[in-house]
């Protein structure tokens, strides 16, 4: 479970697994600059815009450039693992650490 700007616990379902962030605040921190610093890096697969456009019902055909852009105005970010996850707004991106690859997003679904 996670705070989402204080509104409440949200959890997120990604492939079955439900992942937890117990007791992490998003806040913007020094960690997320990392991936800030390489935003010009961050990408997708074909399959990876299908799966972001059809969670977060995007109309944009140019997905990471959405990514980014949502990556640049984030309410938080942290690193946990190999992965980058970007909170923003109503929905949270999954960012591979290593290769910049946007695995997933999914909207957040706030718990009252």
């Amino acid at each position: 479970m996670f705070r989402v700007g204080g509104f409440g616990e949200a959890s997120l379902r990604d492939s079955g697994k439900l992942l937890k962030f117990a007791k992490t605040d998003f806040k913007r921190a020094k960690s997320g600059s990392g991936l800030i610093d390489n935003i010009e890096k961050i990408h997708t697969t074909k399959m990876g815009v299908e799966r972001i456009k059809r969670n977060l019902e995007l109309q944009t055909d140019d997905v990471a450039a959405w990514c980014k852009q949502t990556v640049s105005r984030a309410n938080g970010i942290i690193r946990k693992g190999k992965n980058w996850y970007v909170s923003s707004g109503d929905c949270v991106i999954t960012i591979n650490a290593h290769s910049y690859t946007i695995i997933t997003a999914h909207k957040i679904k706030i718990k009252k």
